[in-house]
């Protein structure tokens, strides 16, 4: 039997995963990442820990798929973390800096504050927001001066690099247009943006389609060398793409640390209201745009809260949230400030309308709401963009599992959203994108037809206006600060 190996390189873990002609997950493997916090708001990792992860994931998935045959290697990744290594040793040159990093603030803030802001949206469908990596490439950059030539990229091409052993330097369109130097209309890197990062056109990877070649293997783990790596894609894109949400309107929630909300387009459209337009993928020269909404913190409050209330776990959280009686306060998850629709750096995580009357019950129902008002308010901001009504929306990750978060979710959006049992979507898509190239399967018809385990929830109870109200009133508060270098009580609002 031969197989498509993917990998799937995470902000915690990398995983991969085996992949047959029928669509079937046939073996697994996974292998945890660090992160470091150097200083406050400073979050980054390891290049080299990455793709040890990487190897240590391959190996675990192939010691339990012998007698397989790997026709083909896939890569799904973690997207906007960038790093800088040099072009010659392959020696790294600096830490990857995350997606969650907010070392580039101030470089943004001064940006916007000289005018740019439209601007950068108009080329790249992105805000300046430090989640991005046009400042953070020139922080690595000022960093890393050798004299000697450098290679400076997304996950995607740091992983080409390492399994090509240095001879492919390259990443695909959709790890691209996350950026912030890529012209999404002429798809290709922009000699203005670069300018105005400062980054130098040459030290960028060559820009590929999703489904196509980026090389052979060299040395990877249980890999015959010289097995074609035929695609390359973000995770979130992995995720649509997996879920075949190829029809306008389609779209998908990604549940995790964050989460990303993305729905397929006709076309391109530029961003308004505090979404983003991107490249879902690119096949042939084509490219497929997509809506997308960023959320910063979505899961990763759960966590926090049941160590609050003394529970033993996220379980013990929800089952409590579940007893909470109507009424009760609004949370915000804005940690480390808000992402899509808001895109506040400045906002503060906060309860709202909390009285002596509030229940542990009713404060841990604020918090897991809050997943699902921050999708919410992304759909409405959709909504008011493009007139295509929304179709299938498919929800992953490992908060997907749950019954009654993605309850909450379907209620808040009043439309049925729909469960995928595969817990390794992004991988499965990118692994698609592979059989692609491969002629595994002759075009994307014949890949939506590919069986799927999937379970509809239904909206069950329209949201209550006291709900609802709760949730915006914390989100007034926690967008809302105090006006710099004034001591009264007047407030600004920051978006």
């Amino acid at each position: 039997m031969q197989a498509i190996l993917a990998i799937d390189q995470g902000t915690t873990n990398s995983k991969a995963v085996l992949l047959s002609q029928t669509g079937a997950v046939l073996a697994r493997g996974s292998s945890p990442v660090g992160i470091e916090y150097p200083q406050p708001g400073w979050v980054e990792q390891n290049p080299l820990r990455i793709w040890q992860s990487v190897c240590e994931a391959v190996r675990a998935c192939l010691d339990g798929a012998s007698g397989i045959a790997v026709s083909g290697v896939a890569i799904s990744n973690q997207r906007e973390s960038v790093t800088i290594w040099d072009a010659e040793t392959g020696e790294p040159l600096g830490p990857v800096i995350s997606w969650q990093c907010r070392r580039t603030a101030d470089d943004c803030a001064r940006l916007i504050d000289a005018g740019h802001l439209d601007r950068v949206q108009a080329l790249t469908g992105l805000p300046l927001d430090p989640m991005f990596p046009g400042p953070k490439m020139r922080w690595l950059l000022d960093r890393a001066a050798t004299g000697r030539p450098v290679r400076l990229g997304t996950i995607d091409s740091w992983l080409i690099h390492c399994l090509t052993k240095g001879k492919v330097h390259a990443c695909d369109a959709s790890n691209a247009a996350r950026s912030q130097v890529f012209d999404l209309s002429r798809q290709t890197w922009s000699e203005e943006l670069c300018r105005l990062f400062g980054v130098d056109v040459a030290v960028l990877p060559e820009v590929r389609d999703s489904s196509g070649d980026f090389g052979v293997t060299v040395g990877l783990p249980g890999v015959a060398d010289g097995t074609p790596i035929r695609a390359a894609i973000g995770d979130s894109h992995g995720a649509l793409f997996g879920h075949g949400a190829f029809h306008p309107g389609d779209g998908k929630m990604t549940f995790g640390t964050g989460s990303s909300v993305m729905t397929t387009l006709s076309r391109f459209i530029a961003p308004q209201a505090g979404i983003t337009t991107t490249v879902a993928w690119r096949l042939n020269g084509e490219p497929t745009y997509a809506f997308e909404g960023n959320i910063l913190v979505s899961a990763a409050s759960l966590p926090w809260m049941a160590e609050i209330l003394g529970l033993p776990n996220v379980s013990a959280l929800v089952e409590l949230a579940a007893t909470a009686e109507p009424g009760g306060p609004g949370f915000v998850p804005a940690f480390v400030g808000l992402g899509a629709p808001h895109w506040d750096s400045h906002a503060r995580a906060l309860f709202s309308q909390i009285n002596f009357k509030t229940t542990r019950a009713q404060m841990a129902r604020a918090v897991t709401d809050s997943i699902a008002f921050q999708v919410r308010d992304v759909f409405a901001a959709m909504q008011s963009q493009t007139q295509t009504a929304f179709g299938a929306l498919y929800v992953d990750g490992g908060p997907s599992q749950n019954h009654f978060l993605m309850q909450s979710v379907a209620d808040c959006l009043a439309h049925p959203v729909i469960q995928c049992e595969a817990p390794e979507v992004s991988a499965i898509g990118a692994a698609y994108l592979a059989g692609l190239s491969l002629g595994i399967w002759p075009n994307v018809s014949s890949i939506a037809t590919l069986p799927r385990e999937t379970a509809i929830i239904e909206p069950r109870t329209q949201v209550a206006d006291a709900k609802a109200d709760a949730w915006q009133d914390a989100i007034a508060r926690s967008t809302y600060r105090v006006s710099a270098g004034k001591g009264d009580e007047s407030a600004v609002r920051s978006d």
